[in-house]
């Protein structure tokens, strides 16, 4: 039940203009301080996760490892995704708050 309620939540945070997806876009939104969460799926390279993990570190966001690329995309109604930003506050609470209940890795 609490893996849909997530999926949901990035569903709606995409439809509504509140998400940035793929590895440049998260990128450029963690960089620029608007990113409030970003999710990278657990099945992206260990070079990619590495990379997210120490820039979210540095710029001090949240980050979540979750699921795979093909349940994000799907999730956001796109292709695959392995990385996305999640860029209001409101509901980068709530995803993690469902996050933490869920037991996730953390980085």
């Amino acid at each position: 039940m609490k893996p849909d309620k997530i999926l949901s939540l990035v569903g709606l945070a995409t439809r509504a203009g509140k998400t940035a997806s793929g590895e440049f876009c998260t990128e450029k939104e963690v960089k620029t301080g608007r990113a409030a969460l970003v999710i990278v799926a657990g099945d992206a390279s260990e070079n990619t996760k590495k990379k997210f993990r120490d820039m979210c570190e540095f710029y001090e966001v949240p980050i979540y490892f979750y699921k795979d690329k093909d349940t994000l995309g799907h999730a956001m109604g796109k292709e695959f995704r392995a990385s996305l930003a999640i860029l209001d506050e409101g509901f980068a609470k709530e995803i993690m708050k469902q996050m933490k209940t869920e037991d996730n890795t953390v980085a």
